[in-house]
């Protein structure tokens, strides 16, 4: 599963640029980082739905042409798995399938909660929440 793929190891680990999605049914928030920085920020947000998200996607890969991807995994506060955990994990297969990159998956509790938190208001906290998850992967390679 791509979930465990690691970044292309021809690239130097300080230079990898990460691109990370906050996935959702209708929104899915978008945040770019580098390993360098071990910093993320919001870029925007792919309104739509199902497999419509794919090429509102390839524009950001286009533009930012990371080595890898991130997506949030949603679990309940319990660590227990629901219907969004099957429709991310298909996100990322999805990814992976069309862009051939490898697809990291990161557990993404609370990240709405914390962009909220942070200010971020209705429009901003899709992306918000992708930059707290790449953020948060990108702590995990220290």
């Amino acid at each position: 599963m791509p979930e465990n793929m690691p970044p292309d190891a021809s690239v130097q680990a300080h230079w990898q640029t990460f691109l990370a999605f906050d996935y959702g049914t209708r929104r899915t928030g978008v945040a770019v980082g580098t390993r360098m920085l071990g910093s993320a920020n919001p870029v925007g947000t792919l309104a739509a739905e199902g497999k419509a998200q794919f090429p509102l996607a390839a524009a950001y890969l286009d533009e930012w042409r990371p080595d890898a991807l991130v997506v949030g995994i949603p679990f309940h506060p319990d660590g227990a798995e629901h219907e969004n955990t099957l429709r991310a994990r298909k996100f990322m297969r999805g990814l992976h399938g069309r862009f051939g990159l490898p697809v990291f998956g990161v557990d993404e509790r609370y990240s709405t909660t914390e962009a909220l938190a942070g200010g971020a208001d209705e429009r901003q906290v899709d992306a918000q929440s992708a930059a707290i998850i790449l953020a948060q992967f990108l702590r995990s390679l220290e």
